[in-house]
């Protein structure tokens, strides 16, 4: 079991109050850390340091050149653990360790982008009536405050710090505290490519203590956060009384349209990735599909055949497809969605725990499917966050539309047909995001991340990201020799 320490001001600290947090195994219940529990005092220091560094230390002088040149060694830094890191997420958060991998090589390609990006970064020079010259500049925002979930524990980390770094902030990061021990790790790279003190601090503890005091500091210039509705509104709320900038992503509850011309088999593994990928604990998981009436009972069909091929187990096990979800909490909650489910539409198969002896220490959910859904029910409108997807039929493009818009949320979506023009023409109606056209979950550094309506605002990622941690500037440079002659 290891105790690791916070990140405050380039050393390794306690939270003041001595307290810790548990930090278990969700496939074991085995304890794996006990990590510091922040207390308002050390987040305080955190932004205090953040707010220093920027203001006054030699961050603000490092050129962009060297600012991309210390995002291409944190790269190479998780490169040399990724093996290290991998394993971390996977015992720490339940996620199978294949998809680990996946995520750590993501996260290295993510800060390699931004220090890419960093020499990328201009201003404009304007024509304007008078003799004078008008130049537009792009600054740093400030102090950033960083608040990221638990499902991708190492990649989120990345997406928030890599265009932070780029643009010249500094920043305060708070990972769930679910899961904070790869943050904390990627905290140590950030210490051996000698990045200046203060410049990113990574506190660990709750949100409604850490990151409500993180959120409120009238020091923190910006707001970066990733997570559930409900905080989001709080966060949005607590930001506004001291009006920081904001980025904000939030829910989803995606559509995933497939219609009847479509490669049916293709459609059916998109079906299932799209909605049990990393154990339906995705934003943008795949969880409402959208079956055009022609093919619904082959879909279904195909689905209860395919979703036996899905192994559950221990998420080490290279083997294993799905493994537990978070917490015992949250086990709960989606347990309690699918007895909601069982009053709402038709269970096709899962539908609880499943009854294994080597599971039963484990917040394991069966993948569970339900037909015959109406899209007003609540598991189609509310976010479940597991292993639950609810399959609705439609009979045209316009009452596909129709459905896959009628939510709160505008994350993803998903389109299955060999039309292209009907692909496009459908896409172009939904109103979300991130859509795909006959695949479904790829994510790429260099596109736009983020949602529509209650699914947030802002963008993550690509040069679209960077912009929300940069201020622009106008200077406007007198030509003209001679006094105004006003008075």
């Amino acid at each position: 079991m290891r105790e690791p320490r916070m990140w405050i001001d380039g050393e390794w600290t306690t939270a003041r109050s001595r307290g810790t947090r548990e930090v278990v195994n969700p496939a074991s219940q085995e304890v794996l850390a006990r990590a510091p529990e922040a207390t308002a005092e050390d987040v305080s220091a955190a932004v205090g340091a953040a707010r220093a560094a920027f203001d006054s230390g030699p961050w603000g002088k490092t050129t962009a050149q060297d600012r991309g040149k210390l995002l291409f060694e944190v790269a190479r830094g998780i490169r040399a653990r990724a093996a290290e890191l991998a394993a971390t997420d996977s015992r720490n958060m339940g996620k199978p360790i294949v998809e680990a991998e996946f995520d750590v090589a993501d996260a290295a390609n993510c800060f390699e982008y931004y220090g890419g990006l960093a020499t990328k970064i201009h201003g404009d020079t304007l024509n304007v009536p008078d003799n004078a010259l008008s130049i537009v500049v792009r600054e740093p925002v400030g102090v950033v405050g960083q608040i990221i979930p638990w499902n991708y524990p190492l990649l989120m980390a990345a997406w928030k710090l890599g265009p932070a770094l780029a643009a010249g902030c500094t920043a305060v990061l708070k990972p769930a505290e679910q899961t904070p021990l790869s943050a904390l790790m990627l905290a140590e790279i950030l210490a051996s490519v000698e990045l200046p003190r203060g410049v990113v601090n990574v506190v660990t503890g709750d949100g409604p203590v850490a990151g409500a005091a993180l959120v409120s500091d009238p020091r923190v210039d910006k707001v970066a956060f990733t997570g559930g509705l409900e905080t989001g509104r709080i966060v949005i709320k607590t930001a506004a009384d001291t009006v920081k900038r904001m980025s904000i992503e939030l829910g989803g509850k995606n559509p995933n349209v497939v219609f009847a011309d479509a490669d049916f088999e293709a459609a059916v593994d998109g079906a299932l990735f799209g909605a049990f990928a990393n154990q339906g604990e995705v934003c943008s998981a795949g969880s409402r599909l959208l079956v055009e009436k022609k093919i619904y009972d082959r879909m279904l069909g195909a689905l209860l055949e395919k979703v036996t091929r899905i192994k559950l187990g221990d998420p080490l096990d290279r083997a294993t497809k799905m493994g537990p979800l978070v917490t015992a909490e949250h086990r709960e909650k989606v347990l309690s969605y699918i007895e909601i489910g069982k009053r709402e539409g038709r269970l096709l198969c899962g539908g609880g725990a499943p009854q294994r002896p080597d599971l039963a220490k484990g917040f394991y959910v069966e993948p569970t499917i339900f037909a015959d859904v109406d899209n007003r029910a609540r598991i189609a409108q509310e976010e479940i966050f597991g292993p639950v997807l609810t399959v609705i039929p439609f009979e045209g493009e316009e009452e596909a539309v129709r459905i896959a818009n009628d939510t709160p949320y505008g994350l993803a979506g998903a389109v299955w047909t060999r039309d292209v023009f009907r692909g496009i023409r459908v896409l172009r109606q939904i109103r979300a995001g991130i859509l795909w056209l006959n695949t479904y979950h790829p994510t790429y550094n260099e596109a736009p991340w983020g949602g529509y309506k209650q699914s947030g605002f802002g963008r993550e990622l690509g040069p679209y990201g960077i912009e929300h941690y940069l201020e622009t500037k106008q200077i406007n440079v007198n030509l003209t020799e001679a006094p105004l002659g006003w008075y």
